[in-house]
């Protein structure tokens, strides 16, 4: 008992504590939502017919994105849930991620179960040194 009433130690406990805190934190946010790496969304992609889902503006889109991602707005998800397929991973992308993570939350919750959050959005796209695509037009 006297460990925990020695000052130093309670210092020590405190981080400790917070440290575990905010390591958990992350993940206790999520939700429903499943988020994966650059490297996992290119395999799934590539191996398993998966697609991207681009949920930023059209203009956002327009000025990069990831090449064949399709783009429904953020704004108009619920009403395109008929459009998106139920058997094919599907890759949720935003600006940096925290958007998608309860889009993909709740596409999950609507049956969409291969559905993924892209970890760091767009910026870890590019981090990665992948291309991005810059469209002349609405798809």
């Amino acid at each position: 008992m006297d460990f925990f009433l020695d000052s130093n130690n309670l210092i020590f406990l405190f981080v400790a504590i917070t440290s575990g805190i905010m390591l958990a934190l992350p993940n206790l946010l999520k939700g429903g939502a499943k988020a994966i790496g650059v490297q996992e969304a290119v395999r799934l992609t590539n191996q398993n017919d998966g697609i991207f889902v681009d949920i930023r503006s059209h203009e956002a889109y327009k000025a990069g994105s990831i090449p064949q991602a399709r783009n429904i707005p953020v704004a108009d998800i619920k009403n395109k849930l008929n459009s998106l397929p139920k058997d094919k991973p599907m890759i949720i992308v935003c600006d940096m991620g925290r958007q998608a993570v309860g889009v993909t939350s709740m596409l999950r919750k609507q049956g969409f179960q291969q559905a993924f959050t892209l970890d760091g959005g767009l910026r870890s796209w590019l981090e990665a040194g992948l291309p991005i695509a810059k469209k002349q037009h609405n798809h």
